[in-house]
């Protein structure tokens, strides 16, 4: 059974891909600070897959950490979610942002050189496209100035595994651009868990039909779009743990040294006041949102063409914006 190295993996998309990871046939390690995550996750991924998955608490940038892991464990492949991922946050702190994001991927890329690891999955974003002047974006569209520090990490990052893998023969990287994750597990066990404030749309959803927050405020209804509201990519995250998993297993059949990037979407665009009206819909709950002013930096629209992940990786979504809703709702609920 091969051993994955999942760095960030008590986070939302980590301990999803860890479940999915098990159920093909890998044996995840997980290998994170919880500052952005709760240890609770690791009871519950133990629920899910029948079996304890081993747990290091400790930061990525850490290389005796890593070392220690490398010692305990013969990995064959890691994938790499730690990071700091709030837009706005970046903003304010963007030192933080290039230390920890930028810092950690390079002692990572130490370790796996240290250790012979070859096959390394990225999480990388659809940030690094900017607002697109075509739509839907293709892996070929252009990157563009990022929006954010956040989003300019990633970029930084993809450049380094480029030159990374150029100065080593024997390294497999592919880098996941996602565009926006949300859902839960259809068991309700595990699912988003923002600290704080959420800064994603699903959650604040979710919370304000609970009754955690008021209302939900809509930043702008006059944008060039249907309805006025802005348009996203809305992919379930299980949807996106299985991209991870079908990413790692043909990075291992490439023979030689390779790199590649693949969007990681539905292929649609919905707006986020058809998110609000489906979720009232399959939910049944009527939801408490006014409509605010626009928010600066917000990209106005903006989804995947999917062509080269279905075609390459043989990925496709499975689940549908009613099913991410519907798992992201029962999730909420059993909080």
């Amino acid at each position: 059974m091969k051993k994955i190295l999942i760095t960030g993996g008590a986070g939302y998309i980590g301990s999803h891909t860890a479940v999915e990871l098990v159920n093909a046939g890998f044996e995840p390690i997980v290998l994170d600070d919880l500052s952005n995550s709760d240890s609770k996750v690791l009871n519950r991924l133990e629920e899910i897959v029948g079996k304890k998955i081993p747990f290091y608490q400790g930061d990525c940038n850490d290389l005796a950490v890593l070392d220690q892991i490398g010692k305990d464990h013969q990995l064959s492949g890691v994938i790499h979610f730690a990071a700091f991922k709030a837009v706005g946050e970046s903003t304010q702190f963007p030192l933080d942002y290039y230390r920890n994001n930028i810092g950690s991927l390079v002692v990572l890329l130490e370790f796996m050189q240290k250790r012979g690891i070859k096959d390394l999955v990225f999480s990388s974003s659809c940030t690094v496209y900017g607002q697109p002047d075509q739509l839907p974006v293709t892996e070929d569209t252009p990157r563009k100035d990022a929006e954010s520090p956040y989003g300019n990490t990633k970029k930084v990052c993809e450049d380094i595994l480029v030159d990374f893998v150029k100065s080593k023969p024997d390294i497999r990287v592919i880098s996941l651009r996602y565009f926006n994750p949300i859902g839960a597990h259809p068991s309700g066990k595990i699912g988003e868990l923002p600290i704080g404030t959420p800064n994603n749309l699903v959650p604040f959803v979710t919370q304000t039909a609970a009754g955690i927050r008021e209302k939900l405020t809509v930043f702008g209804n006059d944008y060039d779009t249907s309805d006025g509201s802005c348009v996203r990519d809305f992919i379930h995250v299980m949807d996106l743990a299985d991209a991870h998993v079908k990413a790692l297993s043909f990075l291992s059949k490439q023979n030689t040294d390779y790199y590649e990037v693949f969007n990681v979407g539905t292929g649609n665009g919905n707006t986020v006041l058809e998110v609000i009206e489906t979720f009232q819909k399959v939910n049944g709950i009527k939801l408490n949102y006014q409509i605010g002013p626009r928010r600066p930096g917000d990209v106005v629209k903006i989804w995947a063409d999917t062509q080269k992940i279905n075609q390459v990786l043989g990925w496709y979504p499975k689940f549908s914006l009613e099913d991410s809703l519907r798992d992201s709702w029962n999730w909420q609920k059993n909080l």
